[in-house]
């Protein structure tokens, strides 16, 4: 079941992942030694009031809410708080010239969206033949998406933006277990000059969200590596 959008593509995954290309030469450098270990706090909205950021300590990313740890390469750089606050730049001012049928079909902000976290292999501004590395992983409400039930429609615009990116799918979605989780899966490729860019995203619902998870490297070995390093446990009782 293709499951449509018309309104708002998911730009918190896909523009994100790009970022290990693109976006992310553009902000200001930041040293390994520099990236916080645990992400600021800020006063929680609504809509991620009840779903802990998680933390970073020696090397892994721990969320309690989703019962996730995530192994993060030794020398990665975080920029989790970053990338969170290019999502939550304000939208530009409404048109009131701007015909009615327009406003409505204009893209919805992307409130509830947040980035839990975002490592890179290298800093924005170390430039290198290889693809620059990264795991994002994001949150949205679910809300966002009337009618969405599963973790396999998440994938209907989710796949629409990867092709308007230049993306190919590799195969339909599937189910992958992680741990004490199953997950839905997508692998994608990329031509970026002479390398390819290999992206997979993993999606699950809990706890009112869709949590994607995101890995990009260079080979699909290394794509499998960055995977690895996640694991899931029961939640306590």
């Amino acid at each position: 079941m293709i499951f449509r959008h018309p309104w708002r593509v998911v730009s918190v995954v896909f523009i994100l992942a790009l970022a290990a290309i693109e976006l992310h030469a553009q902000t200001p450098a930041q040293s390994p030694s520099s990236s916080s270990s645990k992400h600021s706090t800020k006063p929680a909205s609504h809509a991620d009031s009840e779903l802990d950021p998680g933390s970073v300590a020696n090397g892994v990313y721990h969320n309690k809410s989703l019962a996730l740890a995530c192994n993060i390469p030794e020398g990665w750089v975080l920029r989790t708080d970053e990338l969170n606050a290019r999502e939550e730049e304000p939208a530009p001012p409404a048109n009131e010239n701007q015909p009615e049928k327009d406003k409505a079909a204009a893209p919805a902000s992307s409130a509830g969206a947040k980035v839990l976290l975002a490592a890179f292999s290298r800093p924005p501004q170390a430039k290198g033949e290889e693809i620059n590395a990264s795991i994002l992983i994001a949150a949205e409400s679910a809300a966002a998406y009337p009618g969405l039930k599963e973790a396999a429609q998440y994938f209907g615009p989710l796949i629409e933006v990867a092709k308007s990116q230049g993306f190919t799918l590799e195969e339909d979605p599937y189910d992958i277990a992680v741990g004490t989780k199953t997950l839905v899966r997508a692998d994608f490729h990329k031509d970026v000059g002479s390398r390819v860019m290999h992206q997979s995203t993993l999606a699950m619902l809990v706890h009112g969200y869709a949590i994607s998870i995101t890995v990009i490297a260079g080979t699909e070995d290394d794509v499998e590596d960055l995977i690895d390093g996640l694991s899931f446990t029961a939640p306590p009782k």
